[in-house]
């Protein structure tokens, strides 16, 4: 995990967008200056419902990463817009 919250966190100083990350299981110390990380306690698909709750409060200019299709079609009816993944991967591999 610490590996993919360093590339997020380089990915959202050099794009200037806001990034959170969700992850599963309970807290433990990552370092991050420009990414706010989530924890999501609480066993099967915490991570999703946490996203979901994220958008439904406020779903503008929201972009979710997910391969989770159950997730992404959840997300696509709040109004966010989705990405798959490796698609989002490959953008990070890029810059």
């Amino acid at each position: 995990m610490a590996d993919l919250v360093a590339t997020l966190d380089d990915f959202a100083s050099s794009s200037g967008d806001e990034v959170i990350a969700v992850l599963d299981g309970r807290p433990f110390a990552l370092e991050a200056a420009e990414v706010e990380v989530v924890f999501a306690p609480g066993g099967p698909n915490a991570a999703d419902e946490e996203i979901l709750r994220l958008i439904a409060a406020d779903a503008r200019d929201k972009v979710v990463v997910t391969s989770d299709r159950a997730l992404a079609e959840q997300a696509k009816a709040l109004g966010t817009r989705v990405v798959g993944a490796g698609e989002f991967r490959g953008r990070l591999d890029s810059s």
